[in-house]
């Protein structure tokens, strides 16, 4: 699949495709599996980007496609049943988001093309071969995560005076952890920096994550982007600022401090 049979628009939320020989059959609808990662209420305005920039380019929801929703409510492990689900409805493709959602779309099938609004290092994370010729049933915008998460670090160095240990809040059940964590210790390593893991699976274990990070005494915290994390993004900087602790994070936390 080459691709430039589709097209994102609107960052992590629109994606559409040029009309294809098969959708241009008389009467088609075609027929779309979203699958999300958080709860839908968290992701709103982003499927309504989808909405509008499939209506601009003239497909239009209850005329000529339909939309199989499956949300997994920020449980990942949940994502390969409702993958699989989609597959069996025969949707005529799967659009989705984030790294775990991609895998297990791509776990789920190797015939239904993919469209990922946004996903950690595709390459790192095993979901292409490639950025110039990912091959394959999947395609979208990928971002490099370990890249970026390491620069944060760099940042807080500047920032915080005799920095010497870093917390970073992870999802464990996000497996683009994996690549992230090793570019970011790299990076602490002359930065005379020491990372500390916590981990948080779900709001509930916020609390306890930052209890351990002032019990540790660590003198900042970083997150990773995480589907996870970002929409519970105002939870995780009060705690921040309870704790009194410098963070820093993917955009959106930036505007939920204080």
């Amino acid at each position: 699949m080459r691709r430039r049979d589709f097209i994102t628009l609107l960052g992590r939320a629109a994606v559409a495709w040029p009309l294809a020989a098969r959708a241009q059959q008389a009467g088609k609808v075609n027929r779309i599996g979203f699958l999300g990662s958080p709860f839908a209420a968290d992701q709103i305005n982003r499927v309504e980007a989808l909405r509008a920039g499939l209506r601009d380019l003239g497909y239009e929801e209850g005329r000529n496609i339909f939309i199989e929703y499956r949300w997994a409510e920020g449980r990942y492990e949940r994502l390969a049943a409702l993958a699989t689900e989609l597959v069996s409805l025969k949707v005529d493709i799967i659009v989705t988001h984030g790294t775990p959602g991609t895998l297990a779309a791509k776990q789920a099938t190797t015939i239904i093309p993919i469209v990922m609004a946004t996903s950690g290092d595709a390459v790192s994370s095993g979901l292409v071969s490639s950025i110039g010729r990912p091959d394959g049933n999947v395609t979208g915008l990928t971002f490099f995560n370990p890249e970026l998460a390491a620069k944060r670090l760099e940042m807080l160095k500047d920032v915080v005076p005799g920095l010497t240990d870093v917390a970073v809040l992870v999802n464990p059940g996000n497996p683009v952890n994996e690549a992230i964590m090793p570019t970011m210790k790299l990076v602490a390593r002359p930065l005379n920096l020491e990372l500390h893991e916590f981990a948080a699976r779900g709001p509930s274990e916020f609390a306890a994550a930052l209890s351990a990070m002032a019990e540790r005494r660590v003198g900042a915290l970083v997150l990773i982007d995480d589907t996870m994390l970002i929409v519970n993004g105002k939870a995780i900087a009060d705690l921040a600022v309870k704790q009194r602790l410098p963070s820093n994070g993917f955009s959106e936390f930036a505007g939920l401090r204080g």
